[in-house]
């Protein structure tokens, strides 16, 4: 049995959210069902405006009357006016508390058995549970087993779980490979404002067809009836490495999609990506080519589409 990566980050937006109508403001705004109330919830979910475009994700857990919403990439100042606009004569309070957490990731094929070797108590699917002072829940953005650990900053995490002594360290790099390798998008950098949950394949993970109203349910619905999307987000391979979010073009010269995300491929030469394509006439069979290159290098992964 294999150690598990383990990657340590500072989230990019935590929010600590009060007060006697927390939760029914909450789910009434959050794509993904928060019930059972007063369970150790840990969801993950989008926040949508109007027309059903992502603003902002996040997991939300529920830590007895109060919740803290918590992003790996949506900046904080977008999440909090995102929920600002709809508080109206509800009795919430939201508290910006980014600089008071770090997030510990686990992953890898023999994650789960590991942990549990190393005397970790793994929650329910959709649940935390606690380790030292901080909570661990299940993950996302990794295709193998991944588990994150949400902690106090400056807390004793080695003193918490002896096992980081065991762990695999990898840099930042490495993670956002895996992520990307397994195709899982990440808001707002590959999914954001002008693009639906469905174009970057959130529908499984992100959302509830059956909680009822929230902002943006009615276009969920519409989308989840009718089944047709035009644009996906597809993993990519390129020879060269590039920068930015240049524009993809057809051999023909038509524009076809804009690569959003890139890590540099383990040949340390090229590099994989997620880009954002349009699915009318793309033949996904031929490659593409990057803005202002004169010869195609860049193909779509099988299996992507």
């Amino acid at each position: 049995m294999n150690s598990p990566s383990f990657f340590a980050s500072r989230p990019s937006a935590v929010l600590r959210v009060t007060g006697a109508d927390a939760f029914t403001f909450l789910q009434g705004q959050f794509t993904q069902d928060l019930r059972p109330e007063n369970s150790p919830r840990a969801a993950y979910g989008l926040w949508l405006n109007q027309k059903g475009k992502v603003v902002a994700d996040s997991f939300a857990l529920q830590l007895g009357p109060e919740w803290l919403l918590v992003s790996g990439s949506s900046p904080v100042i977008a999440l909090r006016e995102r929920l600002e606009a709809f508080i109206i004569a509800d009795d919430v309070e939201l508290s910006d508390v980014t600089e008071d957490w770090e997030i510990g990731s686990f992953w890898g094929p023999d994650t789960s058995e590991w942990l549990r070797s190393e005397g970790v108590t793994l929650p329910a699917e959709g649940e935390w549970s606690r380790l030292g002072d901080g909570y661990f829940f299940r993950g996302r953005r990794c295709l193998a087993e991944h588990w994150q650990w949400l902690r106090p900053v400056n807390s004793d995490a080695a003193g918490s779980f002896s096992g980081l002594e065991r762990v695999r360290r990898v840099e930042a790099t490495a993670f956002e490979r895996a992520r990307i390798e397994a195709g899982v998008p990440m808001v707002p950098a590959d999914v954001g404002p002008n693009d639906l949950p469905n174009e970057g394949g959130l529908e499984d993970e992100a959302l509830s067809y059956s909680k009822g109203c929230y902002l943006g349910q009615e276009v969920m619905a519409r989308l989840h009836h009718q089944g047709q999307i035009r644009r996906k987000l597809v993993r990519v391979r390129g020879v060269e490495r590039v920068s930015g979010r240049p524009a993809l073009f057809s051999a023909e010269g038509k524009r076809v999609g804009e690569l959003r995300s890139t890590a540099v491929d383990n040949d340390g030469q090229g590099f994989v990506g997620l880009a954002m394509v349009t699915l009318l006439g793309l033949d996904r069979t031929q490659p593409l080519l990057v803005e202002g290159a004169t010869a195609p290098t860049i193909s779509l992964v099988e299996g992507s589409e």
